[in-house]
């Protein structure tokens, strides 16, 4: 008889209120609510088809953002398994080669007295087991989360596994479940023989806002509850905020209902998903002094005073010099409170009239001296903006400048004016900017509303990459793009003589291309150099996760 632990007082006049027999938005993956949607029945799919005999031994490959639904989906997946498969989970992949046969060896209770730390004496027990569960009819399955975090040599120790065979049966079938990072990962020209490997591949979507209200009534109704507490309204803001990632849906939900219970609260609006959201998504910045326009206003106009005082000032031409040291550079200014997507209007038409500021504020992320006459010649945008310094204007999506990694400026358009904000930040939810006089989060659809698609950016190299190299060219600028596929993609250098920019080196440029959403085309032009100068210790980064 299952033993439960008992629910405190205040939990069950929670769930008394909605006539709940359990918490329906818990964020621990529970396999009774899982609703699968369109796109993780997909998922599902592909998993069992690894599973199956369909896998012919290679590597299943799940792929999506942090939130997603791909730890659930496995435990789901666990809990389908037939009578006649035996798995190994490895959940903490940082592991060193040793140190992964060993977890994989005790998952499956083989027997390391004595072998451990030697890497042959472990494959050979594991090679054992094998070859006895293949004698009994049974299947042996490892599956690797977050395998985004195992290293290249460890990869390669997994990829050796599967050469662990009969004449005519691959004896371990491979799932590797992870977060975006894992496709760049598999890019490396080092692991191409591994990714040759992968029979099946699936990348998990965030839900649709049809999905996210399935979602929601789902599993109130297998907490046992009989009236559904969202209006209409209140569900499309879930989704607007959650951005249709199932995990953050549960938060955002779980507090609605908390706010909606304590304030004797039967059904909820729009207006108590706006705080759940306020107070979830941003926890920290909640403490912060409330947005004061007036307080913008007045910093746009220092800015510009100080601005023109500075034209006042300056020599006729100065280049752009880098700060001495990044200690020199200013503090940046502090982070204002979470700001709806509604009012993102507001802030454009308050930093519209001038990118000057904008401007400003991503040479400072740069440590250069913004004089007027600098953010004049910055706001030209020239591919050499100074020795060292270049400058990129395009077009891309926020997945792509995610990938780029540096801060950039957009250009953003509302029915009140035009402006340019400075990228910050990203995750799947929130973007940070600089916009009118200080820093923010906002809704990242918000964002993408009002974004023409227009960006510029700054990046630093060697002054010797512009112009770019073409095809059978060498020189420095080929050494240094070498150097970085090497590390990038794994491309190989030449053991003799200088690098060129010959056929394998193209195919090494496309597979980055491609890692990093640019057009595949093999041509070596500023966004693929700022693309491999992205992950350079030197310049400013865009925060992936924001809190």
């Amino acid at each position: 008889m299952a033993c439960w632990a008992p629910i405190p007082a205040g939990k069950r006049m929670y769930l008394e209120h909605y006539g709940l027999d359990e918490p329906p938005f818990s964020i621990t993956p529970d396999p009774r609510f899982v609703y699968l949607g369109e796109r993780h029945r997909d998922a599902l799919a592909h998993l069992l088809f690894g599973i199956g005999q369909g896998g012919g031994g290679g590597f299943v490959q799940l792929t999506g953002e942090v939130g997603t639904g791909k730890t659930t989906l496995c435990r789901l997946l666990l809990e389908q398994l037939p009578e006649n498969v035996r798995v190994a989970l490895v959940l903490n992949p940082r592991l060193s080669p040793v140190e992964l046969l060993e977890t994989i060896c005790e998952e499956l209770r083989i027997d390391t007295a004595g072998r451990k730390g030697s890497l042959k004496a472990l494959v050979d027990a594991l090679n054992h087991y094998l070859l006895d569960a293949y004698a009994q009819g049974l299947r042996v399955v490892l599956i690797i989360d977050e395998a985004q975090n195992l290293s290249a040599e460890a990869l390669e120790q997994v990829r050796l596994l599967t050469n662990l065979e009969t004449p005519t049966q691959k004896l371990l079938q491979i799932l590797l479940l992870g977060q975006p990072e894992l496709r760049e990962l598999l890019a490396r020209e080092d692991l191409r023989q591994l990714a040759q490997r992968v029979t099946a591949r699936f990348h998990l979507t965030p839900m649709d806002a049809a999905e996210t209200e399935a979602y929601l009534r789902h599993r109130f109704a297998v907490a046992g509850g009989k009236r559904f507490p969202f209006t209409k309204l209140a569900i499309k803001r879930i989704h607007h905020h959650s951005g249709g990632v199932p995990r953050l849906v549960n938060i955002i939900a779980e507090r609605a209902l908390l706010a909606g219970y304590a304030h004797d609260e039967a059904q909820l609006g729009e207006r108590w998903v706006d705080r759940a959201a306020r107070e979830a998504l941003a926890p920290r910045l909640s403490r912060l002094p409330k947005f004061n326009l007036a307080w913008g206003v007045a910093a746009v106009l220092a800015l510009v005073a100080v601005s023109l005082a500075l034209r006042d000032r300056s020599p006729p031409a100065p280049t752009p010099t880098p700060a001495a040291t990044t200690s020199e550079a200013a503090p940046p200014p502090p982070v204002v409170p979470y700001l709806p997507g509604e009012e993102l209007g507001a802030r454009i038409r308050l930093g519209s009239g001038s990118a000057q500021p904008a401007w400003g504020q991503l040479l400072g992320l740069w440590t250069v001296r913004a004089q007027e006459t600098t953010i004049d010649r910055a706001q030209a945008c020239p591919p050499v903006l100074a020795p060292g310094l270049y400058c990129l204007r395009g077009r891309a999506t926020l997945g792509k400048l995610a990938a780029l990694g540096r801060p950039a400026l957009l250009r953003l358009q509302s029915a009140d004016g035009e402006a340019w904000a400075l990228l910050l930040g990203a995750d799947a939810v929130r973007v940070r900017l600089w916009l009118g006089g200080g820093r923010f989060d906002t809704d990242r659809l918000a964002l993408e509303r009002a974004w023409t698609g227009d960006y510029a950016a700054l990046w630093r190299g060697p002054d010797f990459l512009m112009p770019a190299p073409a095809p059978g060219d060498s020189g420095p600028a080929v050494d240094w793009i070498h150097d970085r596929l090497r590390d990038r993609i794994g491309l190989q250098s030449p053991e003799a003589g200088p690098a060129v920019l010959d056929g394998a080196s193209l195919a090494a440029v496309r597979r980055l291309q491609e890692a990093n959403g640019l057009a595949p085309d093999g041509v070596v032009g500023p966004e693929t150099l700022l693309a491999l100068s992205a992950r350079e210790n030197e310049g400013p980064r865009l925060r992936r996760v924001l809190d």
